[in-house]
């Protein structure tokens, strides 16, 4: 196997290994919903990757501390959508919606609104190919929700659940707007505990109200085990083998990858929470899966 090869399955291996890391996040959201309160789950969640993340960016922060407070109020807008509000909103939706729900109309809307806020605020030019794409997933999200029926549809209300998750995916379309306008002169690992850091401490008010008012959480070995799995598998080990498989193909060869979010999950949500599967999650998820593989195609990929 030549080098080029090995890259390639590499960086597939890793791609492939983030998206099934991330997609238990959904079927968790709905999954302990009862258990731990929303708020406690993410400040639990974003707490513990920035305690495990801390000595080994601490002397690189301190390095660029300076930098850091030259932006800290990019820093703060970039942790509250990004961390604060997008997973919390995630495991708020999970009170009122299915897994399969969370992760199809999640993972599918995020791509549409970062394409539309980078045409609007980075300028960035939008293929038909890509303007079709998106045609095709939104058809996929409105079919999953009106259950297939066009009289359904055109008598449709938001369910509370559907709202929660669109509002997580526009937050998280933010945070990608401001991500690709990070300032040089913070490394990634440096960044990474910012933002944990900022996003935990902006959710510690709203944990304390949340704690006054919520029974307290009755701990078990379950919940432990779930509060490591979101802080340190989704939270840092998912960002590290995502980023490492950009290093080997490239950023959107990468982030085709994130299709499989919606499949895995669904795949999970069956199996662990005996949600039904229907055909209406069949062809709604080939939909949003088709139209995420057209809205990404490019040129270079005709090309040898």
């Amino acid at each position: 196997m030549s080098p080029n090869q090995k890259n390639f399955y590499t960086g597939v291996l890793l791609a492939v290994l983030t998206t099934l890391i991330w997609s238990g996040n959904y079927v968790i959201a709905r999954g302990i919903s009862t258990e731990v309160p929303p708020v406690g789950l993410a400040f639990y969640r974003w707490g513990l990757a920035s305690l495990c993340i801390a000595p080994i960016a601490f002397k690189k922060f301190n390095q660029e501390k300076h930098i850091i407070f030259q932006h800290k109020q990019y820093l703060l807008w970039t942790a509250l959508t990004g961390v604060s509000i997008f997973n919390t909103f995630i495991y708020l939706a999970g009170h009122y919606t299915s897994a399969i729900n969370l992760a199809l109309i999640g993972t599918t809307s995020s791509p549409v609104f970062i394409t539309l806020m980078a045409a609007f605020f980075l300028k960035e030019k939008v293929s038909k190919l890509r303007m079709t794409g998106m045609i095709i997933c939104i058809t996929g999200i409105l079919f999953l929700i009106s259950h297939g029926s066009l009289a359904a549809l055109s008598h449709f209300k938001f369910g509370k659940g559907d709202v929660l998750i669109l509002i997580s995916a526009f937050t998280f379309a933010i945070y990608n707007i401001l991500v690709r306008k990070k300032p040089a002169g913070i490394s990634p690992m440096v960044f990474l505990f910012a933002i944990f850091t900022v996003g935990t401490l902006c959710l510690l008010p709203f944990y304390i109200f949340e704690t006054v008012h919520q029974p307290p959480v009755k701990w078990n070995a379950h919940i432990l085990l779930i509060i490591l799995y979101l802080g340190i598998g989704n939270s840092i080990i998912a960002f590290f083998c995502w980023n490492a498989s950009i290093q080997k193909l490239g950023a959107s060869g990468t982030a085709l990858f994130g299709n499989l979010i919606p499949i895995f999950s669904t795949i999970e949500a069956v199996l662990f929470l005996g949600e039904a599967f229907s055909t209406i999650h069949l062809i709604s998820g080939l939909l949003v899966i088709g139209g995420l593989v057209i809205a990404n195609i490019t040129p270079a990929m005709f090309t040898r």
